[in-house]
This record gives structure tokens, C-alpha cells and sequence, in this order.
């Protein structure tokens, strides 16, 4: 394992996925105990670090990304809240998915804002607490 990668990879996944990430790799370690390095080096590591775009913009191409393969909810709720988290808009996450619907097509559109939708709705009672 490359020690500083790994290193620079968490402190950016914890930055761009806060809790949520570290909970949702620790589910998939008594499967899959490289998972962790395997999630953390490459993307965050190598990817989220380089220089050339913002996490917010990084996060708003993930988005896209998802919701034109269709059938990854679960990653793009993820993705969501670290487009939050790193300053997205709820709007301009919203702009994104319309836009999804020329590329993608309204199915797959429309199952990624049924799926926004609640995720806001979760937040917004979360927050009330």
C-alpha cells in the first residue's frame, strides 16, 4: 500500500463524504476487506486530487455520470450529499438531472429526481432534530 496515497485519499474522502462514506465502506469491509484502500487510493487519492476542478464540480459530474447509467441510486444518494457537502446547490443539482433527461432520457431522469426528492426531504427532517 502507498502510504502517502492513501493518506491524501482519506483526508479527501473524509473532506468530499464525510461520515456517510467512512459508514458505508465499513458495511462492505467484513466482505471485502481491501475495499477501503480500494475506494480511498484511487479516486480519492488520485482523482478527487487533482488539480483542474473544484469537488463541487467534481461531485456535479458524478452526478451526471450516475444518473445517465441509471440503476445507482444508492451512489447517487452518496453523491448527493457530497455535492452538499463540498457547496453544491440544490438547485444546480436539480439543473444537472434536467439536463440528464436530453442525454440520458427522462426514465432514467425521473428515477434520479424521485430519488433526490426524498433524499431533501430526509435532510430537511434531519435538520429539524
Amino acid at each position: 500500500m502507498d502510504d502517502q496515497r492513501y493518506i491524501r485519499g482519506m483526508e479527501r474522502f473524509r473532506e468530499v463524504d464525510g461520515k456517510g462514506g467512512e459508514k458505508a465502506v465499513k458495511d462492505l469491509e467484513g466482505l471485502v476487506p481491501e475495499i477501503r484502500r480500494y475506494i480511498v487510493e484511487y479516486p480519492f487519492g488520485d482523482i478527487y486530487s487533482r488539480p483542474g476542478l473544484d469537488l463541487r464540480t467534481r461531485e456535479l459530474a458524478a452526478i451526471a455520470s450516475l444518473v445517465s447509467m441509471g440503476g445507482c441510486e444508492p451512489q447517487l444518494r452518496v453523491h448527493v450529499h457530497a455535492a452538499l457537502n463540498v457547496g453544491a446547490k440544490r438547485g444546480e443539482i436539480i439543473e444537472v438531472i434536467l439536463q440528464m433527461t436530453v442525454y440520458a432520457g427522462f426514465p432514467k431522469a425521473l428515477n434520479a429526481l424521485y430519488t433526490v426528492k426524498d433524499l431533501f426531504e430526509k435532510r430537511d427532517l434531519k435538520s429539524k432534530d
